[in-house]
């Protein structure tokens, strides 16, 4: 297993991290649980670490990617430049969810402004975070490129708009 391996593997756990942390913090808020919240943090901590594994490994993918046919160049910088703001920006979410964790242990009155603090923060990671996935996924999916699709043609050949 190479570095690519390991950055088509990891790529996934920050993105379904950020939303599935975000969900379970606005349930915790919701139900006015500070153990479904304490789980919402450590879900978030989580993605902050695949997302710096990730980046850490997005690299080695490259190298692997960039001189297969058909491997846009600008695509992969497009997609690298999103990486670093997205690693940014989760590791922001993880500095928040380590200091909700430490709030929310210690039961303070600032236990639920903080929550919702970090709902709007981690709804604002998982939107960085969205937008470097898709565009990673555009560097071997022609598929989802806006810029290539093509109409269906019929038996004759004709387009079928």
């Amino acid at each position: 297993m190479n570095q690519t391996h390991i950055h088509l593997l990891i790529t996934h756990l920050p993105i379904i991290g950020a939303a599935l942390g975000t969900l379970v913090l606005i349930h915790g808020i919701w139900r006015k649980s500070n153990s479904i919240l304490i789980a919402a943090y450590n879900v978030l901590i989580l993605s902050a670490i695949g997302a710096g594994i990730a980046y850490a490994t997005g690299e080695g993918a490259e190298e692997t990617v960039e001189h297969l046919q058909g491997i846009s160049k600008n695509l992969i910088e497009e997609h690298a430049e999103s990486a670093l703001t997205s690693l940014a920006g989760l590791i922001v979410i993880g500095v928040i969810a380590v200091t909700g964790l430490f709030i929310t242990i210690k039961s303070t009155s600032l236990t639920r402004p903080f929550a919702l603090f970090a709902v709007g923060a981690s709804l604002i990671g998982f939107g960085l975070i969205a937008r470097t996935g898709y565009l990673g996924g555009q560097i071997r999916h022609t598929e989802i490129r806006t810029n290539t699709a093509s109409p269906v043609k019929d038996r004759d050949g004709k387009d079928n708009d």
